[in-house]
């Protein structure tokens, strides 16, 4: 059984941006490690990766192949580094990768799905899209909003999601993991309309 595809969520390592809105994609894969644990007809084990990244190898009983799941640990604008050398060792296209990332121009709550075109300014996009030669990669965006007129932006990503906004961010990771789960099962046009009717 080979490995069909990558899962990469962007974020920064430690303590002091763990629940970061910069960290959302961290967020959606330890929800999503923690769902294929606790599967029955899933599986799920760490793997070594002699890199800067947590990394697991992810069966689902939907596919004949693996996903590899990873969290880079580089920092956010390095986290292409990671991606490249997985898809170098894995001979994966970047056609079969999935970034999962905060997103500045979705309103907190909303998920969308987005194949190749800009990077928003996103700096985990652009190391991503550099080390992989192309934009033609498949993004699940976590939409965190804008700040008020006159906030810093890096300030604003790096900021810890307000308490009052804690029902949203949990509905927001339950659908990403429900988007998440459908793209690995139904594939992307299929999670795709599904997840863009809600």
């Amino acid at each position: 059984m080979g490995v069909g595809g990558l899962i990469v969520g962007l974020g920064n390592p430690g303590i002091r941006y763990a629940r970061t809105r910069h960290n959302f994609g961290f967020l959606l894969v330890d929800l999503f490690i923690h769902y294929a644990q606790n599967q029955p007809d899933w599986s799920c084990s760490s793997r070594n990766f002699k890199g800067n990244a947590e990394l697991w190898e992810v069966q689902d009983p939907c596919n004949k192949h693996s996903w590899l799941v990873t969290k880079p640990l580089t920092f956010m604008n390095l986290s292409g580094q990671v991606v490249g050398e997985l898809c170098r060792k894995n001979a994966l296209g970047p056609e079969q990768v999935i970034i999962l990332h905060d997103e500045l121009d979705l309103s907190l709550g909303t998920i969308r799905f987005k194949f190749s075109g800009g990077l928003a300014g996103h700096n985990g996009l652009k190391s991503v899209a550099a080390h992989l030669g192309t934009r033609d990669f498949v993004r699940l965006r976590l939409g965190i909003g804008r700040p008020v007129a006159g906030f810093d932006m890096s300030g604003y990503v790096l900021q810890s999601f307000h308490p009052e906004e804690r029902d949203k961010v949990h509905l927001a990771l339950a659908a990403a993991l429900e988007a998440l789960l459908d793209y690995c099962c139904l594939g992307l046009e299929s999670a795709m309309a599904k997840a863009h009717t809600k």
